[in-house]
């Protein structure tokens, strides 16, 4: 293969559409945008959910709900991932050292997933019901936050 022999796939470009161009190309006279009214006239359109100055449907819906700005930095952290830890006591600065849990983590929760076989004491890190019998069962502690 030469880079000056390289090609489109036959039929995937198709000749832009000129309009403007006589009665036998289809789209002579008004060129496809019909007669009168805003949208045949050039710089004649308007922005989406515009409703011809009707109160528009996303502005007549009331607001619901809330969406929390900080929802992406409260993150999960697995047993799994403890038990591969180099250290015994955990907090959430030792988890960004590890790499575990993002630097701009806010909070962190153990949640139960895998197994953690060695003793280890969990500093300001919340876990689920699950997780904290868990870690006492392996022999260590949740200290309260």
């Amino acid at each position: 293969m030469r880079l000056n022999t390289i090609k489109p796939g036959e039929g995937s470009k198709k000749a832009a559409r000129r309009v403007g161009r006589g009665m036998g190309s289809g789209l002579g006279k008004t060129c496809g945008r019909g007669h009168k009214g805003q949208k045949s006239r050039a710089g004649g359109f308007h922005k989406t959910g515009f409703e011809g100055g009707q109160m528009p449907l996303q502005r007549r819906l009331p607001k619901r709900g809330f969406v929390s700005l900080t929802r992406a930095r409260n993150v999960e952290v697995r047993l799994s991932e403890l038990d591969k830890m180099p250290v015994d006591e955990i907090d959430l600065l030792t988890l960004k050292q590890a790499g575990v849990v993002a630097a701009d983590a806010l909070s962190a929760k153990v949640v139960v997933s895998g197994s953690i076989s060695r003793k280890v004491t969990l500093r300001g890190v919340g876990a689920t019901k699950g997780a904290k019998a868990a870690i006492e069962a392996a022999g260590g502690s949740v200290a309260a936050e």
